[in-house]
């Protein structure tokens, strides 16, 4: 007899079963989205213990208003949505006392890995001193170029969840995508110059 495959629980229904009281089910969503909303959250506001700060008080939002989440949504847009928000109010916040802080990433239509804070112990140095150049350029861009190329090329999302968590149209998404690569492929131009090229990035 066939072994039966082991379902792997969704997220919608997780958010489902915690919105009928089930609270592992929320523990489960807060491992499984803690890290990368930090990541997405620390390269938007620059700021390591701000970026806790919103990633704790995005899953407290989560866990006061689950019952606002409907299922015509994935659960990633809308964490993802709550998470931008706040991102951008305490940008607005800083702004307002004269700081000003964002992040942002790279090239024409070609989508790429900003580095991993864990490295190849050979490579460290160099991946993080790579990866801090990168993050300082990230935060010279316009919030809105930022959040688009965060979601597209840190993150990994489609065109058409980056409209739904922004809320703007699929065209705007796609155009700001390609405008925030462009400059940021001007200010790393050097840093892609002197990169070795791979066999595979040959074939690009």
């Amino acid at each position: 007899m066939a072994r039966k495959k082991s379902h792997k629980v969704t997220d919608e229904e997780l958010i489902a079963r915690f919105q009928q009281g089930d609270v592992q089910a929320f523990d489960t969503l807060v491992r499984r989205y803690k890290d990368q909303l930090l990541n997405y959250v620390y390269r938007f506001v620059g700021n390591r213990s701000d970026a806790e700060d919103i990633v704790q008080e995005t899953f407290l939002r989560v866990f006061k208003n689950k019952h606002y989440y409907k299922e015509i949504a994935k659960f990633s847009t809308w964490v993802y949505t709550i998470a931008g928000n706040l991102a951008k109010t305490e940008l607005r916040r800083r702004k307002r006392r004269k700081i000003f802080s964002v992040s942002n990433f790279v090239n024409e239509e070609r989508d790429y890995d900003i580095p991993d804070v864990e490295k190849n112990p050979e490579r460290e140095v160099d991946g993080t001193i790579k990866d801090d150049i990168i993050q300082k350029a990230i935060e010279k861009l316009p919030p809105k170029f930022k959040e688009v190329i965060l979601l597209r090329d840190v993150q990994g999302f489609s065109y058409e969840e980056i409209s739904q968590i922004l809320n703007i149209p699929l065209g705007t998404v796609k155009s700001r995508v390609n405008r925030g690569r462009l400059k940021l492929q001007e200010d790393l131009k050097f840093l892609f110059e002197n990169e070795p090229k791979s066999s595979e990035e040959t074939k690009l």
